[in-house]
């Protein structure tokens, strides 16, 4: 009888441990884009932080970066992403079009559709600016080659593209001069790399072009920080405003069982301390109390809307990007 009380008292004891044993941290994949590394760096410990301290939990972020589109598509080919943090639209709307992954009114889910931040196209150039380049009518000169990634695989790239469509459209007044424009443009281009921290490289490290289009915190976090006396940064007269969507990959997480980290992490890029971090980063924060307090590192530019250049995403990729389109058009001539 005592072997039997004694058996079933460390069987109890084995039950009641076990729950503390098993639980583990929550683990949670961001898949993003190119240039959104030395921000993540920061932002999660941030995040981990706030997390403990409101719920007790334990999070570890894991990351995951590349050319969006080609993000967008690791995701549908089975990438476990319980977040996307990308920089358009459509490489969403892909996850819920062509994967299922995620619900089609993402952007609905958070404030801002969805968007924590946003940027812009502008230039880099090597130090003292040796080619006088000032706007986009300079790229197209044949003493000039920009370092643009591929459009087909990099939301930087589409925005490049589109910057330079809505410019051209803007000073020369057509359709079809913008189209000459931008296939003078990318012929001047020596190396498509697929995604814009590629293109930085061929830029600054394999020291390729002669100027550099990428995001405006790309353009300051190399100017200001990492190489101040190689670089300096050119602010066209035009270029293209860039949200920033993010979004919960709602079957990852419910199979995960992650929605509630998954959603609380996002969901903490709007909070004051994260929009301070997205502007200390040079990404332009949706806070207007962020914003007005870093007004002085945002130049003022004219920036176009998807909206105004090519109608909308859906609009300027089956236009311009989608395999036979305007881009693949200029490109092959």
């Amino acid at each position: 009888m005592l072997k039997k009380l004694t058996t079933l008292a460390s069987a109890l004891l084995l039950l009641c441990a076990w729950p503390a044993q098993a639980k583990e941290p929550v683990s949670l994949l961001n898949v993003s884009y190119d240039v959104t590394r030395e921000f993540y760096n920061e932002y999660n410990p941030l995040f981990v932080r706030y997390w403990q301290a409101k719920s007790g939990e334990t999070v570890a972020i894991n990351q995951s970066h590349g050319g969006s589109s080609k993000q967008a598509r690791s995701v549908i080919d089975g990438l476990d992403a319980d977040v996307v943090t990308m920089n358009q639209q459509t490489d969403i709307d892909s996850l819920a079009e062509k994967g299922g992954l995620v619900e089609r009114d993402w952007r609905s889910h958070f404030p801002d559709n969805s968007s924590p931040y946003r940027s812009t196209i502008v230039f880099l150039v090597r130090k003292g600016n040796p080619k006088n380049i000032r706007d986009w009518d300079d790229l197209v000169r044949s003493d000039v080659s920009p370092i643009i990634p591929n459009p087909k695989t990099s939301g930087n790239g589409r925005y490049s593209y589109l910057g330079a469509w809505g410019y051209a459209k803007e000073k020369l007044g057509s359709e079809e001069q913008a189209r000459g424009f931008v296939g003078k443009l990318f012929k001047r281009v020596p190396v498509l790399d697929t995604g814009g921290r590629g293109a930085t490289t061929t830029f600054i490290e394999r020291g390729i072009g002669d100027v550099l289009l990428t995001f405006e915190n790309e353009v300051y976090l190399i100017a200001k920080k990492l190489s101040p006396n190689d670089f300096d940064v050119v602010v066209p007269s035009i270029s293209i405003e860039a949200d920033a969507p993010v979004a919960v990959v709602d079957k990852v997480v419910d199979r995960k069982g992650t929605r509630r980290e998954a959603v609380a992490y996002l969901q903490y890029l709007w909070s004051e301390e994260a929009q301070r971090l997205i502007a200390k980063h040079y990404f332009r924060p949706v806070s207007p109390q962020a914003l007005q307090e870093n007004r002085a590192g945002f130049p003022n530019l004219k920036l176009l809307t998807i909206d105004q250049v090519a109608g909308d995403w859906a609009s300027a990729q089956k236009k311009h990007f989608n395999d036979g389109g305007v881009f693949d058009q200029i490109y092959s001539q």
